[in-house]
């Protein structure tokens, strides 16, 4: 008996339990390892290590397993039988480059909500993740060397991407009806914000995690999300990389798109929006055609 597929014929439920199993399983080893062979636990540098680790073992890896249980053509499930044109491999990364002023603006919209005064312990302790968050990122991301730079845009950029694709519109997207696009879309996108656990970007992450869901609706291939996630990563990492050599100041990345370059924000949103509907045309196929949110079970 292979296991292939075996899990095909199970409800919903079973499928979640083996993925969180398979999650929780390589999550423990990894850690586990890590404890006993990684010496120097608070270098920048092994803290990178353990970042690809997880990647893989809380991502990458209980991904592509649980599809192999689930389907007995595990890359048709997970929608990486399908490529997509060069005008999208052009599109779709502009796009994102022009709606990061948007993202910005949202992001301190966001950051300027204030919880009610009863709420006020919880309100701090959000705003400390949040700031903690914040501290890491720009610990990873400080550097002032081209290999480094590239060895960032791999680990920060290209990884998360691969990994956090293929768990949420790959694997999680595909678990709701296909009778039921939209709302598949629209849950992983909240569950996709709600799990990076930084409540002050919670609205920008949403909306991204939409759009991706919305590029794997339209062309029937996960490499699409992947690359406009990839792009999204990237340009922060870049960004890092220009303020650490003195080309740009950090208020100038922090505050682009709000305050007095609000207006930079808007037509940032008004051409982005512009963009995705350029996708959606050149994405978008017969009703007829249309693939669905995950491949049909077997």
């Amino acid at each position: 008996m292979t296991l292939k597929g075996s899990l095909s014929g199970k409800n919903v439920l079973v499928k979640l339990l083996f993925w969180f199993g398979i999650m929780a399983l390589l999550t423990s080893v990894t850690l586990v390892l890590w404890a006993l062979l990684v010496a120097d636990k608070q270098s920048v540098s092994t803290l990178k290590l353990l970042q690809v680790l997880q990647t893989f073992s809380v991502f990458v890896l209980p991904a592509l397993m649980a599809a192999w249980l689930w389907a007995e053509k595990p890359l048709q499930w997970l929608h990486l039988d399908r490529g997509f044109s060069w005008q999208l491999a052009v599109l779709v990364p502009l796009t994102v480059l022009i709606l990061s002023p948007a993202i910005n603006m949202l992001s301190v919209m966001n950051q300027h909500i204030e919880l009610p005064s009863f709420m006020a312990d919880i309100e701090q302790s959000l705003r400390e993740k949040e700031d903690q968050a914040t501290w890491l990122t720009e610990l990873f991301a400080r550097v002032d060397t081209v290999p480094a730079l590239l060895l960032n845009l791999l680990i920060m950029a290209v990884l998360p991407a691969l990994g956090e694709e293929l768990c949420f519109r790959g694997t999680c997207q595909g678990l709701f009806p296909q009778s039921r696009p939209h709302v598949a879309i629209w849950c992983t996108a909240i569950l996709f914000s709600a799990i990076h656990f930084q409540f002050y970007g919670f609205i920008p992450r949403m909306l991204l995690g939409a759009l991706l869901g919305y590029l794997l609706y339209w062309s029937g291939s996960l490499y699409l999300p992947m690359l406009a996630h990839a792009t999204n990563n990237a340009i922060a990492v870049v960004c890092y990389y220009m303020v650490e050599k003195g080309w740009i100041t950090d208020e100038a990345v922090d505050t682009l798109g709000s305050g007095d370059t609000l207006w930079v924000g808007l037509l940032s949103l008004a051409l982005g929006l512009l963009g995705v509907y350029w996708i959606w045309r050149s994405a978008a196929r017969p009703q007829s055609s249309t693939p669905p949110l995950s491949a049909p079970r077997e």
